[in-house]
C-alpha cells in the first residue's frame, strides 16, 4: 500500500530524535506526519473530591487544611505539566515546519495504562506506525504502542533499532515467509516497497511444501509479487537445524539488507525479538528496519 501518514509516538520528556528520524522518511516518500506526545502525571491523580472534607469522621480543622493544601499543590502540579506539554508542542510545530513538513500534533495526558487507547484513535487514521531506537528505550511505552497501533489497528508497524539506517524506499529487502496469514499481510501490506527495490529475498522453510501439492515452494508468493513488479529470489532453508530468526540474520547479512518485512503473529515471540530474551537478534545482533504486520 501507499503509505500517505505516518504516526510517530514520543515521550514529552525525550528528544525529538525520533520524529527527526520519522520526519526523514516522510520526506523520503512525500508522506504527512502525525505525532502524538505523551505526557505522564508527575504526581497522583487528585486524590480526593471536596465533598469528603466534610465526610463524616472526617471534622478535624487541621486535616482539612491538610487536604486543602495537598489538593493545592496536586492541582499545581497538573498545571506545570501541562504547560510543559503544550511547550514541547510548540517546540515540535517548530521544528517540522522549518522541515517543511506536512505535519499534525496532538498529546496525551495520563497514565501508562490509558497510552494504548490514545495510539490506537491516532493509528487508526495513519497508514504507517514508526517506533524509534528512544521509544524502543521505553519498554513499557512501547509495548503500549505496540498494542495500540499493530494489534488494535491492523495498522503495519516499522520498529527501527538504535544503530539502523532507517529508509522508506530499501534497496534490498529480506522477506521471511511461513505461509501464514500475518505474514501474507505483511507482504501486501509492503508491496509498495518491495516493488521500488533492487532485490527481494524471500526466505522460507522447505516444510511448506507438502501444505501445496504440485506446487513448487515459493512459488505462489513468487508469482504474488511478481504480478505487482517485484524481482524476487527465493531462498529456501531446510525445516531442521538453525531458527528462523538465525537463518533470517544470516541471510539478512548475506545479502546486505535494509530492512526485513515479517508476520506478527505469536505476541510472546514479537516481544522477545525486540525486547529480550534468547531471540533479540534485531535490536542487539542485527540493527536492520523491521517492518511487521499481522
Amino acid at each position: 500500500m501507499t503509505f500517505r501518514t505516518v504516526l510517530s509516538v514520543m515521550r514529552a520528556d525525550d528528544s525529538d530524535q525520533d520524529v527527526r528520524t520519522a520526519a526523514t522518511l516522510c520526506d523520503e516518500i512525500g508522506a504527512a506526519l502525525s505525532v502524538l506526545i505523551i505526557g505522564f502525571a508527575a504526581r497522583p491523580p487528585i486524590s480526593a473530591g471536596i465533598d469528603e472534607l466534610y465526610a463524616p469522621g472526617h471534622e478535624g480543622r487541621a486535616w482539612k487544611i491538610g487536604m486543602l493544601d495537598r489538593r493545592c499543590r496536586e492541582i499545581d502540579g497538573l498545571t506545570t505539566d501541562m504547560v510543559r506539554l503544550e511547550k514541547r508542542v510548540r517546540e515540535i510545530e517548530t521544528l517540522l515546519g522549518a522541515m517543511h513538513l506536512r505535519c499534525e500534533v496532538n498529546t496525551h495526558y495520563g497514565d501508562q495504562d490509558s497510552v494504548g487507547d490514545a495510539v490506537r484513535q491516532r493509528a487508526l487514521y495513519a497508514d504507517l506506525t514508526i517506533i524509534g531506537p528512544l521509544l524502543l528505550g521505553d519498554r513499557d511505552l512501547a509495548l503500549s504502542v505496540i498494542d495500540g497501533s499493530l494489534a488494535e489497528t491492523g495498522k503495519p508497524l516499522l520498529v527501527v533499532p538504535k544503530g539502523a539506517k532507517a529508509t522508506l524506499c530499501p534497496r534490498h529487502v529480506l522477506v521471511g515467509w511461513d505461509w501464514r496469514v500475518e505474514a501474507f499481510r505483511a507482504v501486501r501490506e509492503a508491496t509498495r516497497l518491495l516493488s521500488r527495490s533492487k532485490e527481494v529475498r524471500v526466505v522460507m522453510s522447505d516444510r511448506g511444501a507438502a501444505c501445496n501439492g504440485n506446487r513448487d515452494p515459493g512459488a505462489e508468493i513468487a508469482d504474488y509479487l511478481a504480478r505487482h513488479g517485484v524481482r524476487v529470489t527465493v531462498d529456501r532453508m531446510p525445516s531442521v537445524g538453525p531458527s528462523l530468526d538465525a537463518v533470517l540474520a544470516r541471510h539478512a547479512a548475506d545479502a546486505s539488507a535494509d530492512m526485513i518485512v515479517m508476520g506478527a503473529h505469536g505476541y510472546r515471540g514479537l516481544r522477545q525479538r525486540i525486547f529480550g530474551g534468547a531471540t533479540r537478534w534485531i535490536p542487539e545482533k542485527l540493527p536492520l528496519p523491521l517492518f511487521l504486520a499481522r
